[in-house]
Parts: C-alpha cells; sequence; structure tokens
C-alpha cells in the first residue's frame, strides 16, 4: 500500500471553479475598485527594501466574499482558505494565516465597512439588491475566554495596581547596565500586555454595569458585574444549549429577495430585544452571492 508514501499533486487553480462562479465574479469587481487606503500603509514597495507585503486585494476579496458566505472568524477562513475550492482560488496559490487575516479586518475596519457600503450600492444600482424586505436575527458566537477570567471591579483595581508594579520593576531591571537577553524581553512584553488587558477590563466596568441593571430579574441585578482579564469586551449569554458562557452576539441583516447579508454587527448584549432599530441604521454591507455549498 502507498497511503504512507509521500508524493507531489499538481493543481490547476483556474479549474478549481467554473467560469461563471460568483468568486469570479467579485473578484473582477473587487480590481475596478479603488484600493489606495489599501495600499497605503505598506512599507515594502518595489525598489524598496523589505518582505513583500500579502495583496491587499487578495484579502479585501477573501473577506468580502466571507462575509457573503455568513463567515466573521479568521480563523474558520484560515481553514476554508485550505480546503475550499473558491477561497483556493481567490487566494492564488498565496498563503493565508488567521492572524493575518484578523490584523487586516482589524487594522482596516473603518476601510472596509466603507468598501462593502460602496459595493452594496452597487448592487442596489445593478438591481441585485432590493432591501425591500430585510430579515434580522442574532447568533451567540463563544468568546476565547474562560469563566475563571471574569473579575469583579475591587478586583480589577487590584490588578491593576499588582500589574503597574511588575512592569516598573521589569523595565528598572531592564535599564540596567548589561546585557539583555530575549527572555526578559518577552517578560517585558508580557508584563506590558497583562498590565494592558486588565486596564481595558476595568475601562469596560461601566459597560458590564449598565448591562447589569437592564436585566429583568431582580436577583440578577443585585449580582456585582465582572469582566474578563482575557477578553474584556465578551459577556456572559446564555447558549442554544441552555448554558452560560462568555460570548458575542453577532447580529446579521439579510436581503430576503437575494439573501443577501446586507449588514453584519456584534453586540455585547445577551438579547436580541433592543437591536433590531441599531441593525436598521447599519452601514455595513457585503456582496454575498454564494452559499458555502457552491
Amino acid at each position: 500500500m502507498l497511503r504512507e508514501q509521500l508524493g507531489l499533486e499538481v493543481v490547476d487553480l483556474d479549474t478549481l471553479i467554473p467560469e461563471d462562479h460568483p468568486a469570479r465574479t467579485l473578484w473582477a469587481a473587487v480590481e475596478q475598485l479603488d484600493l489606495t487606503l489599501f495600499y497605503e500603509p505598506i512599507e515594502a514597495r518595489e525598489g524598496v527594501a523589505g518582505r513583500s507585503a500579502t495583496d491587499p486585494k487578495m484579502l479585501v476579496c477573501l473577506w468580502l466574499y466571507a462575509t457573503a458566505d455568513g463567515v466573521a472568524s479568521a480563523r474558520e477562513l484560515d481553514e476554508l482558505c485550505v480546503r475550499h475550492a473558491a477561497y483556493k482560488w481567490i487566494c492564488g496559490g498565496v498563503s493565508v494565516n488567521h492572524n493575518l487575516l484578523a490584523r487586516f479586518r482589524v487594522g482596516h475596519e473603518r476601510a472596509l465597512d466603507e468598501l462593502l457600503t460602496e459595493v452594496l450600492g452597487k448592487l442596489m444600482a445593478a438591481g441585485l439588491v432590493t432591501l425591500r424586505r430585510v430579515a434580522h436575527d442574532g447568533m451567540r458566537v463563544r468568546a476565547s475566554a474562560g469563566a475563571a477570567s471574569f473579575r469583579r471591579k475591587l478586583r480589577l483595581k487590584d490588578y491593576v495596581k499588582a500589574a503597574r508594579k511588575h512592569l516598573a520593576a521589569l523595565k528598572a531591571e531592564a535599564a540596567a547596565p548589561g546585557h539583555r537577553d530575549r527572555h526578559e524581553a518577552a517578560q517585558l512584553r508580557g508584563a506590558e500586555d497583562r498590565r494592558r488587558r486588565v486596564e481595558e477590563a476595568l475601562a469596560k466596568m461601566p459597560e458590564a454595569e449598565a448591562i447589569k441593571r437592564r436585566q429583568n430579574d431582580p436577583k440578577d441585578r443585585k449580582k456585582e458585574p465582572r469582566v474578563s482579564t482575557t477578553d474584556p469586551q465578551a459577556r456572559v449569554m446564555k447558549m442554544g444549549d441552555g448554558g452560560f458562557r462568555p460570548a458575542y452576539n453577532l447580529q446579521i441583516s439579510t436581503d430576503v429577495d437575494s439573501r443577501l447579508i446586507v449588514g453584519v454587527g456584534v453586540s455585547t448584549a445577551g438579547s436580541d430585544a433592543r437591536l433590531a432599530r441599531p441593525a436598521s441604521t447599519t452601514s455595513s454591507a457585503a456582496p454575498a452571492t454564494c452559499p458555502r455549498s457552491c
């Protein structure tokens, strides 16, 4: 048997999807867009020293197609680029990872939102999207924070003091004469990251307190609010299986006629009750053209 034998496989990327596939249409549309805002931050250009950057045009197309496909996670998009034909075709043989995808999405959030709005407007002008009837729903997505990472306000203040003291001690040690090895530099970066996360958690406490005051059960309102030091924006929510876990409330608006996703938002509220009106004025839009099975 040859199952354990290594071998090379020849793949013609251009034949992975048919000529009329929506991914090709989307790529052609992206080529016509003004992507200046995405290219300006790149310092490594032709004739300038530095490692070549991943083409923003490909990353923009990936995120547009992913948003249309209902994919909002960089890790999930990373996996699709390996095993899904349409995403592999968009990549064109260029490898990506979830860190690159996440940094691009967060670093160009405003530019991507404006681009998605522009694309939606063109689709509406072409009669591909009507927005005569829009369906809106929420989906709770598990956050990357453990239940044990949530702390009350007084405990967070103690952690901030301890983190600042620890960071100051490490900085003083690093400033002392002598060789500073990589281990010490890693310690300093770790201490700075812990201080930043704890301070961010403390800054999110007023928001958690406001959510606690809006809860219907008087017993729940009396409980002290807590914020995660791992993911300060996450909130404990009731999930689909009845359990309570740190999560986000992902809001998706879809044009009923064309089934295009026209709005995507993330909320820290556990209930969808007050989220329909903000969604009606959202500026986020994406050119959905194909379910993931295509």
